[in-house]
């Protein structure tokens, strides 16, 4: 039985916009946490403290088992880092990645960020990862299909020398943190037909997320069932919003607080 795309009505929109306006906001926070000797858990902690303080609920604490409010990444970790004790220094690149539900909605975004002074291949890296989000949404428009935004993606990060993880793709969002339809950032060699590569049609809300990386795009998962990291140990770097399809340009649900 093929997967259900949810079309969502007005008033659906509206709860989107304000779940992904808490979301944003989390971020934001996450992003001025970062500095040289803090540790991962406690940027997860302010976090954690904005979501619930603005009537937010943590989605990612205990979804399928994941211990935290945030998934926290750096350098070499792809996406799914663990909050905990790890020190974060200067030089290092974080991705902070989060979603949260509100009144049944949920809104989802990541950022990748510098500690202190980073190298030029980290801030070229972060600034691709973030281009090629721009660059696949002027594909998210009334007509085009997935595939179309996914092609973008990687033609802008490939051109830039860098890589796209494969294992690892976007996703619809509405009720659920992950809805049909898988949004990659490569355009898949044998394509899935309509089916895996629908139309996009006015009311669909959809996750855009290039994955991307320094050196070669295989990844693994480490043994706390969570952490993707590059097989190479080169850098990785992650860009996500939330996105509305609509009549005309695509509305960033949660570009607020974003630099």
């Amino acid at each position: 039985m093929p997967e259900v795309i949810t079309i969502k009505s007005g008033r659906e929109i509206e709860m989107m916009r304000a779940a992904a306006k808490i979301t944003a906001g989390a971020r934001s926070i996450g992003r001025q946490a970062i500095r040289s000797g803090i540790t991962t858990k406690e940027i997860d902690r302010a976090v954690h403290e904005y979501i619930v303080k603005n009537g937010g609920k943590p989605s990612c604490l205990g979804y399928e088992g994941f211990p935290a409010a945030t998934c926290i990444s750096v350098n070499d970790e792809v996406i799914h880092g663990i909050p905990g004790k790890r020190i974060v220094h200067n030089g290092d690149i974080v991705s902070v990645d989060l979603c949260v539900t509100w009144k049944g909605y949920v809104g989802d975004c990541a950022g990748t960020y510098a500690c202190g002074e980073v190298s030029e291949e980290a801030r070229r890296l972060m600034e691709t990862a973030r281009k090629a989000f721009f660059e696949g949404i002027k594909f998210a428009k009334v007509g085009y299909r997935i595939y179309d935004i996914s092609e973008a993606v990687q033609h802008c990060v490939e051109s830039e020398g860098f890589s796209v993880v494969r294992d690892f793709v976007g996703h619809g969002i509405g009720r659920g943190m992950h809805e049909p339809p898988e949004v990659p950032n490569y355009r898949p060699a044998h394509g899935a037909g309509a089916r895996g590569n629908p139309r996009l049609v006015k009311g669909m809300t959809i996750c855009v997320e290039p994955m991307i990386c320094a050196g070669d795009y295989a990844v693994r998962i480490l043994p706390d069932g969570w952490t993707v990291v590059t097989v190479d140990h080169s850098l990785a770097a992650h860009y996500e919003n939330t996105i509305l399809i609509t009549d005309g340009e695509p509305e960033i649900l949660t570009m607020a607080d974003d630099i």
